[in-house]
């Protein structure tokens, strides 16, 4: 395998154990860089979520456990 700076893909067919590797396309860096940035982003909002949630269980002074069972 060469060493580059550029992203490698690896393909293994299941059925011969053929391996092959290859730079990535730019389209394919592309997909990578914006996969990766949903991924954050996604990760960003959890947090934020999780945070208010909390922000408002500390503002009722109640746990978790205790909203649930007001809730369910």
């Amino acid at each position: 395998m060469v060493k580059t700076n550029t992203p490698q893909l690896k393909f293994v067919n299941a059925e011969t154990g053929e391996e092959i590797v290859r730079d990535a396309t730019t389209e394919e860096i592309a997909e990578i860089k914006l996969n990766a940035d949903n991924a954050a982003t996604k990760e960003l909002e959890a947090e934020a979520k999780k945070a208010a949630r909390q922000a408002l269980l500390d503002k009722l002074g109640i746990t978790a456990e205790e909203a649930q069972l007001l809730l369910g």
